[in-house]
C-alpha cells in the first residue's frame, strides 16, 4: 500500500489535466453548434453567420450548375447597388439577385451596399442575405462612394455636400453609380428591381429604349472605358440639374446618345458606332404607365408570348412597392417569382402562410 502512494500522487494531475481537456472540447464544439444554428433575427445590428451547408442546401435544394462545355462566359460581373443605408433586403430585391445568380452560375454577381461599409466583416442578420449567400456566384460587397468616384469626372461632383439637400439625391447618385461602375469596371449593371429571365452575357455596349425615344439605365452592359460612358460622365457634370426628375437618368442617357449617334430621334433596336439601343421588349415589356399589370392574372401561353422577346422584367419598384401580391395566385409577378427565383418564391409563400399578402 505505501509502496502505491507516490504513483497515485503522480497520476493525480494528469486525470485532471485530461478531464478538464475534454471540459474544454465539449464546451469549443457545444459553443461552435450554438454559433452556426442559432436562430435568425431581422433585427438591426446583429451580425450573420454565412450558412452551413446542410442550411443552404434546404433553403436551395436545386443550386444551378456551371454548364459543361461550350465556350466560356465572356468578361465582366453583374453588378447591383443600394445606395441608400437599407440593410434587409426585400422580396423583390432578393428575387433580382437571385434570378441572375441563376442564370450566371459561371459569372460572379456582385452587390454593392452603402449600408455595408462600416467596416463589419459580417453580413447583417437576415433571411435574404442567407438565402443569397448560398450561391457560391453571389459576392457582397460595401460601397464605398467617395473610392468609386476618385479619379473620375464625378468625384467633385459627390464632395459638394449641397447635393445632398436635392430631392432626387438617391436616384441620382444611383445613377452616378452605375455609370461609374461601367467605366471602371464594365460588365452589367441591374436595377433591384429587375427579374432576369435569360442569360445576358451575349450583350455587350447595349442598353434599352423604356419607350419611345427614351432610354433607360437600369440595365448596361459596356466594356471598361468605353467612350460612351466616358460621354455620359462628362454630360452628368456639365449639364447638372438634381431637382429634375430623370435629367441625370434616362433624359441624359437619351441626350447622349443622341449626340453619339447625330440623330433627333431614337428608332428601336438601332445601332450606330457600336453602342445598340434595344427595344422595349427587351427590358421594359411593361411599360411603367401599365405597371398594375404586374398584379393582374395572365394566362402561361399569355405569358411566354409577351416575353418571348424578353431578357429581363423591369418590376417599376418606385411605383410598384407598396402593391401586395397573391404570390401563388396567376398574378404576372407571382409566375415571374415562381420561374425565375424559386427560393424566393417559398420564402414569400412561407410568409403569406402566417400573414396576410406579402408586400413586394
Amino acid at each position: 500500500m505505501f509502496s502505491c502512494r507516490p504513483k497515485l500522487t503522480t497520476m493525480m494531475p494528469s486525470h485532471k489535466l485530461g478531464a478538464l481537456f475534454i471540459l474544454i472540447i465539449s464546451f469549443v464544439f457545444f459553443a461552435s453548434v450554438m454559433f452556426y444554428w442559432r436562430p435568425g433575427e431581422d433585427a438591426e445590428g446583429q451580425l450573420y453567420s454565412m450558412p452551413t451547408q446542410r442550411r443552404c442546401e434546404e433553403l436551395l435544394p436545386h443550386l444551378p450548375l456551371p454548364t459543361a462545355g461550350g465556350p466560356p462566359p465572356s468578361p465582366g460581373d453583374v453588378f447591383f447597388v443600394e445606395t441608400s443605408e437599407r440593410t434587409k433586403p426585400s422580396y423583390l430585391f432578393t428575387c433580382s439577385v437571385e434570378s441572375a445568380a441563376r442564370m450566371h452560375p459561371e459569372t460572379r454577381v456582385v452587390v454593392l451596399m452603402k449600408g455595408l461599409a462600416n467596416g463589419n466583416a459580417s453580413l447583417p442578420n437576415h433571411w435574404g442575405f442567407s438565402l443569397l449567400s448560398c450561391f457560391p456566384n453571389v459576392e457582397f460587397q460595401p460601397l464605398d462612394l467617395p473610392e468609386l468616384f476618385s479619379g473620375t469626372p464625378l468625384a467633385k461632383w459627390y464632395s459638394q455636400s449641397e447635393h445632398q439637400k436635392e430631392p432626387y439625391f438617391l436616384p441620382v447618385l444611383s445613377d452616378a453609380s452605375r455609370i461609374t461602375i461601367m467605366w471602371k469596371f464594365g460588365g452589367i449593371y441591374l436595377d433591384t428591381d429587375f427579374i432576369v429571365l435569360k442569360n445576358l452575357k451575349n450583350l455587350t455596349n447595349a442598353l434599352g429604349l423604356q419607350s419611345q425615344d427614351v432610354l433607360n439605365g437600369a440595365f448596361l452592359s459596356f466594356k471598361p472605358k468605353h467612350e460612351f460612358i466616358q460621354l455620359c460622365m462628362q454630360d452628368f457634370v456639365e449639364n447638372y440639374d438634381g431637382w429634375i426628375w430623370a435629367h441625370q437618368g434616362p433624359h441624359l442617357l437619351t441626350r447622349v446618345f443622341k449626340k453619339w449617334c447625330s440623330i433627333s430621334n431614337i428608332q428601336h433596336n438601332i445601332s450606330c458606332k457600336g453602342v445598340h439601343a434595344l427595344s422595349p421588349e427587351a427590358f421594359y415589356p411593361i411599360r411603367w404607365e401599365d405597371w398594375k399589370k404586374l398584379f393582374e392574372a395572365i394566362s402561361s401561353s399569355e405569358l411566354h408570348k409577351l416575353l418571348k422577346d424578353t431578357y429581363a422584367v423591369h418590376v417599376w419598384n418606385k411605383l410598384s412597392h407598396g402593391t401586395r401580391l397573391e404570390i401563388t395566385s396567376q398574378a404576372l409577378l407571382a409566375q415571374l417569382y415562381s420561374q425565375s427565383c424559386p427560393s424566393t418564391y417559398e420564402k414569400v409563400k412561407n410568409d403569406s402562410e402566417e400573414q396576410s399578402r406579402p408586400v413586394m
